[in-house]
């Protein structure tokens, strides 16, 4: 018995759900990546604390995902586990007047819907940012002028030898598109956020606003991984790039948006490989022409 069918089994065991084979391609919003040897949906946190300690036990890489945005995984697949949060890990409960918990696997859209829908303010900003809380949080994901370190009040997570623990806001070292957790390896599972009460209607009518922004500056009628690169300081990495002539540059079935030149799309067929030249590409130009080093946001799995 190798070692995936000896996770396989143990998997089962504990309630979750194995498959072997699972093409990442559709996995993630940029619809590329090879297969995962094995991909496990786990529903509990009971089951993921399980598993991530059997796992540990194996010397098993592992990864875990939400909605798949802000990674590229590679062509040839993955010789690793993925975990996929589903079940408890989509709840929301409202704890007080002004405080959600919610878990990790949870759409940001969701948990912007659960907000408006009990009258709480300062999430407007993440309506229409894809991927789930789990994500966000782990790089402090923010747009127009707001941040997720602004509402996160703690965070839930499982350490790499299945043991639970809760970091509060002041001890997760929150930058730009930067969390402990990026350093740390643990798993968030959960996120308690401090919202303030406000008018429905007030609330909805800034989702609609941020939302009419985002359709009418970003390519979302292509798959994509969102934003390519970090902003540099004192610049925007669209605008460079775009001054640089590369706007609508391809290579293969990778493109850089020809709406906002911060994005590259995958406008058919693209691979991983595809879209890896073409951001050397971009960083070898915009450095040589401006001398900006743009360093890269998205996340590459391999």
């Amino acid at each position: 018995m190798n070692k995936y069918e000896k996770i396989y089994k143990y998997a089962e065991k504990i309630g979750s759900t194995p498959e072997y084979s699972v093409p990442m391609k559709n996995r993630t919003t940029f619809k590329i990546g090879g297969d995962a040897a094995l991909f496990i949906e786990v529903t509990t946190v009971n089951q993921l604390s399980q598993l991530i300690r059997f796992l540990s036990e194996c010397e098993t890489e592992y990864i875990v995902i939400g909605k798949g945005s802000n990674i590229l995984v590679n062509d040839d697949g993955l010789d690793k586990v993925v975990i996929h949060l589903s079940g408890d890990f989509n709840r929301v409960e409202r704890l007080d007047r002004n405080t959600l918990y919610c878990g990790a696997g949870l759409s940001l859209a969701g948990l912007c819907r659960e907000a408006e829908n009990n009258s709480l303010s300062g999430l407007e900003f993440a309506w229409g940012i894809p991927g789930t809380v789990g994500g966000a949080v782990f790089m402090n994901a923010g747009a127009y002028g707001g941040e997720m370190k602004n509402v996160v009040y703690s965070v839930r997570h499982i350490d790499r030898d299945g043991r639970i623990g809760t970091i509060k806001s002041s001890e997760l070292n929150f930058g730009y598109r930067q969390s402990v957790y990026k350093e740390n390896g643990f798993t968030i599972i959960g996120v308690t956020l401090k919202l303030t009460l406000e008018n429905r209607t007030e609330i909805r009518n800034r989702m609609d606003y941020y939302m009419e922004r985002r359709k009418d500056k970003q390519p979302l009628e292509f798959p994509s991984a969102g934003s390519v690169f970090r902003r540099p300081q004192g610049a925007f990495a669209g605008a460079l790039i775009e001054q640089c002539g590369l706007k609508g540059a391809t290579v293969g079935g990778a493109q850089v948006s020809k709406k906002h030149a911060g994005f590259i799309v995958n406008i058919g067929g693209a691979t991983a490989d595809d879209v890896k030249n073409l951001i050397k590409k971009i960083q070898n130009t915009v450095k040589k022409n401006t001398g900006y080093d743009l360093k890269r946001e998205v996340i590459f799995i391999d």
